[in-house]
């Protein structure tokens, strides 16, 4: 929370081990054990002969550690798929509401652009992702903005093997047309409805995914 307040600003090294365990009122080797725990992840280094030093935060530091944990934990994913529908058809009803010419057409040219990928055989990665972020963008709400720039961060290895399976790249395209046509009718509740089911498709084919994949070795010669 100190680094996060910019208390311990990067650049600078922190205070001795001594210090901080007066300060926090714990042992030196409690302290020493969350300093190895935050070197772990990325947040602070050490160098030697100079001492621990933060390291600049961003959202990709601080999501980078999760998403690793998460691309080897299938109940995660289900997890975040869950927060991807409660918070997503939220954000697409907003967006109605609010998006402005200038957004519309952002959103059409990335939709022509996925179906011409998906034409060529190609991965439409960034255009997914960059579909999310627009729609964030349009309802106006910096919260919402950094909110759906986590969730894209953290979706980067899901979505780049769901979008490797047959058919995944032409439900995702449908599933972007449906939400896009409710915002050119400024209809939010039907723009979060088009949410809501193009997330519960993206789920379809995760678990479709994880059956296949989790299959009884007796069960892969049938």
């Amino acid at each position: 929370m100190l680094m996060l307040e910019g208390t311990f600003p990067p650049g600078e090294p922190l205070p001795s081990e001594r210090h901080l365990a007066e300060r926090f009122g714990v042992s030196r080797g409690s302290i020493r054990d969350a300093l190895r725990t935050l070197e772990t992840i990325g947040l602070v280094e050490t160098r030697h002969g100079q001492g621990t030093f933060p390291h600049e935060l961003s959202v990709d530091r601080l999501v980078a550690p999760l998403a690793s944990v998460m691309s080897y934990r299938a109940d995660l994913q289900d997890e975040l798929l869950d927060v991807r529908r409660m918070f997503e058809p939220a954000v697409a009803r907003a967006a109605a509401l609010r998006a402005t010419d200038e957004d519309l057409a952002d959103l059409q040219r990335l939709l022509e652009a996925q179906r011409q990928k998906l034409k060529a055989n190609q991965s439409a990665i960034i255009e997914d992702t960059a579909f999310h972020a627009i729609l964030a963008r349009a309802t106006r709400n910096r919260v919402v903005i950094s909110i759906m720039a986590t969730l894209n961060d953290l979706l980067v290895e899901s979505r780049t093997e769901s979008l490797r399976q047959e058919g995944r790249p032409a439900r995702s395209v449908d599933g972007h047309e449906a939400v896009v046509a409710a915002l050119r009718r400024r209809d939010a509740e039907g723009a979060s409805q088009a949410m809501y089911n193009h997330i519960d498709q993206i789920a379809d084919f995760q678990m479709h995914t994880q059956t296949h994949t989790h299959k009884h070795p007796k069960d892969l010669g049938k």
